[in-house]
């Protein structure tokens, strides 16, 4: 059976990390959490190794340091970690970190709270306004589109939103907003029930539609996003049947002055 990935992305702040913020985000991942062991490393891909049995954080920081850029997996591609900021500066909200691993680890409601507890903490630490989580096929399939080209030859991959500036693409598994969209969302989400919704700290709250991701992609799933969706208010997500893009979006406008 082909393994299906369990993603999770946190959207980072324009600019870049600072490296001295990267080392302790992977000293959290690493020594701290021990999430898996990593093995590879590199700044374009994973050429980098290990020696048998260590993590070294200053390689891998020094690696980061200098592209800016920052890959890192197991053994296998079962489990790996990919950090992209956007470093020109052209798309200023694009930058992201993302997790995979298999889908199969949140079987159990310990992993999952704890999968939670690490995602918050990372989210502070990055300053991220937005986390998702969910399979990695769902990201796929709300993320992008491919169009015929309109010369008849060949087709074009279209994404539907460039980034969290311009609203969501939907609701995945876990959706943690940070300030902006808990001003978007304002008194609705209140109106979500207490079994889908969670306040965490400093200001964050999870949005969850469902308990399980293996539910997502499902008529189950699907219809309790929908219901989901209806409740924030449509018009904040991309409507995939009309290409619709969102009308109500969060004002970022101060994250610039930030960095």
């Amino acid at each position: 059976m082909a393994l299906r990935y369990l993603r999770t992305r946190w959207s980072l702040l324009p600019g870049v990390p600072s490296t001295s913020t990267i080392r302790e985000l992977l000293r959290r991942f690493f020594v701290e959490g021990q999430w898996f062991q990593p093995v590879r490393y590199g700044g374009v891909g994973v050429d980098e190794r290990f020696e048998s049995g260590t993590f070294d954080l200053n390689a891998v920081a020094a690696c980061y340091d200098e592209s800016k850029r920052l890959f890192i997996g197991a053994k296998t591609d079962r489990d790996f970690l990919h950090l992209s900021p956007e470093k020109n500066g052209q798309y200023p909200f694009i930058g992201s970190f993302s997790w995979y691993t298999s889908i199969v680890e949140a079987r159990t409601a310990r992993w999952r709270e704890a999968h939670l507890r690490q995602v918050v903490e990372i989210m502070h630490l990055l300053g991220s306004p937005l986390v998702q989580s969910g399979p990695d096929d769902d990201f796929q399939r709300k993320g992008d589109r491919v169009e015929p080209n309109a010369d008849g030859f060949g087709s074009t991959l279209v994404f539907n939103l460039r980034d969290y500036s311009e609203g969501l693409e939907g609701l995945y598994w876990r959706n943690i907003f940070g300030a902006p969209f808990v001003d978007v969302f304002g008194p609705r989400l209140d109106a979500i029930p207490a079994s889908q919704r969670q306040s965490l700290d400093g200001g964050l709250v999870l949005v969850q539609p469902y308990e399980l991701p293996t539910q997502a992609m499902t008529p189950e799933g699907d219809a309790a996003e929908s219901q989901l969706i209806a409740t924030l208010g449509r018009e904040a997500f991309f409507d995939l049947p009309t290409l619709t893009k969102p009308s109500r979006v969060p004002d970022v406008s101060w994250m610039r002055s930030k960095h």
